[in-house]
């Protein structure tokens, strides 16, 4: 790190409703909201325009040097890339790539899309060219050598390595919403320039990804990717929240592939960030899922990018990728386990084993009056004592019957169950469970919420039928779960990655969404 860096305040404004306020260009107005967070405009971004790629057609971009570039040694390039009716200014407002510039002392550029701030991307707008207002259908050439955007970003890369000392090796790109769609596409035509690209938000259509026969199409070879997918995202447009996971399942099997990725990953969930750490043989994959965030991308995602991934890349004159130290280390989380219903696997030192009983979701039931109905007071997750003995780094002791059971914890305390009791003995002393025990198939179950809270005073948290217990302040997200769920039941190896891909594409082309 070379720069310390300080907060600089901001005006807020809470009342506009515009996507991107040009009151925000030259002043130090912020807006916040979900998914929308911007820092104080920064006097050294500098607007550039010259003709990059076609004759007589002016392209626009914004270039930001860090105080701290002399020329005297090559540092990174990232090239940022706007949403649809941004604009490069704007991506530099509401992502926080200048703080890392000037902690890192990188170089960032910021350009402009070429129609109508939206982005020439194939797929999205195929059978759409010339129709109505170019901002919603920009013109799309099927040829990549006809497609301007595509191209000026090849050209204003090589002119940032005129202009500046750029290590050629540490080039990355970055985008959000239609840029992240601008960004995949341009990884696969011209990745081998990038050491690592990263895309917030929109997944990329199964069409551009994929042939008819499910194979791969790809020109750039092996890229460190990044993918960040917030819970709240919405996209696909009015997908449900099954269909917006399949689409995150075959885009992030689409790198896994190419790359040599590991199907296992190393999983850490801090705070509302929910990692998925991938390593491939040619080349690692990261897929970040944000709790409770709407479609765009969090003010500190540049940095979670770059400690996390970007810092620790660099491609090699031969082509290969290499994958350092990086500023914080891409591992999983030392303590969690993970359960889902059904599931006869957990989720525990970092991979997938075995259980001796199914985890089963039980209703604590109230019955309101005499001949009242049951009124449900809270579902738990039930599993194996066996298995929070594991947890509590305890001993397990089964009466012979299997109908009672003892834990003796290493603090000295004992624990006692037993089958159809909501009470758990803990040194003679009677305390309530959430609900009672359950036998099943000779094994006794018990409330992993309760016992991660009562017992062993640690984090619990749900989302969509799985439950993620850790030792630090995490909160589980959507599309995590998903790819949990995946893991404990068994999909996710190659084959059965390969098999959900396909049926996400049937399913998906069938509803006329194409992705």
């Amino acid at each position: 790190m070379e720069g310390k860096l300080e907060l600089r305040a901001g005006t807020p404004n809470d009342t506009t409703r515009e996507y991107l306020p040009e009151a925000i260009y030259g002043s130090d107005m912020v807006i916040n909201e979900a998914g929308n967070n911007s820092i104080p405009w920064n006097p050294r971004l500098k607007k550039c325009q010259e003709s990059l790629v076609d004759p007589g057609e002016t392209d626009t971009w914004y270039e930001y040097v860090p105080e701290s570039y002399d020329g005297t040694r090559a540092v990174p390039l990232v090239v940022g890339l706007h949403g649809g009716l941004m604009t490069g200014w704007g991506h530099s407002a509401y992502t926080s790539w200048t703080m890392v510039a000037d902690r890192e002392g990188l170089i960032c550029v910021f350009p402009d899309a070429e129609q109508g701030r939206v982005w020439a991307v194939e797929g999205v707008f195929d059978g759409k060219e010339g129709e109505g207002d170019r901002i919603f259908t920009p013109k799309v050439p099927k040829e990549k050598k006809d497609n301007h955007d595509l191209n000026m970003l090849l050209a204003l890369i090589r002119r940032m390595q005129d202009k500046y000392r750029i290590d050629p090796g540490r080039i990355f790109m970055q985008g959000m919403s239609m840029g992240n769609l601008m960004t995949h596409m341009f990884t696969r035509y011209y990745g081998k320039i990038l050491a690592g690209s990263a895309g917030s938000a929109c997944s990329s259509y199964a069409k551009v990804l994929f042939d008819d026969h499910y194979q791969v199409k790809n020109e750039s070879g092996p890229v460190a990717v990044w993918q960040s997918r917030p819970e709240n995202n919405g996209v696909p447009a009015a997908a449900d929240k099954a269909e917006e996971s399949a689409v995150n399942r075959y885009n992030r099997w689409y790198w896994m592939k190419i790359n040599g990725c590991d199907t296992i990953p190393r999983i850490r969930i801090d705070g509302e960030d929910n990692f998925a750490f991938y390593r491939g043989k040619y080349a690692d994959q990261v897929f970040l899922d944000i709790k409770n965030r709407d479609h765009g991308q969090t003010l500190d995602e540049a940095f979670l990018c770059w400690d996390y991934f970007f810092s620790g890349l660099t491609r090699n004159p031969d082509g290969t990728i290499t994958m350092s130290e990086t500023v914080l280390p891409r591992e999983g989380d030392s303590y969690a386990a993970a359960f889902a219903e059904g599931a006869d696997l957990v989720w525990w030192h970092n991979k997938p084993q075995k259980l001796s009983a199914v985890p089963v979701l039980w209703q604590k039931r109230k019955y309101h009056g005499l001949n009242g109905g049951q009124i449900v007071r809270g579902e738990y997750l039930c599993v194996p004592v066996r298995f929070l003995a594991e947890m509590a780094g305890g001993e397990f002791i089964p009466s012979e019957d299997t109908l009672t059971a003892e834990i003796h914890l290493p603090d000295g305390r004992l624990l006692q169950f037993a089958r159809g009791s909501i009470g758990c003995l803990i040194d003679n002393r009677l305390r309530s469970m959430s609900c009672e025990a359950l036998h099943r198939n000779g094994e006794l179950l018990v409330s992993i919420e309760w016992f991660a809270r009562a017992i062993l005073n640690v984090t619990v948290t749900k989302c969509s039928g799985v439950v993620y217990v850790t030792d630090h302040f995490a909160v589980l997200s959507t599309f995590m779960a998903d790819l949990i769920r995946d893991i404990l039941t068994g999909q996710a190896d190659p084959a059965s990655y390969d098999r959900l891909m396909r049926e996400d594409v049937k399913r998906t082309e069938r509803s006329g969404d194409g992705r």
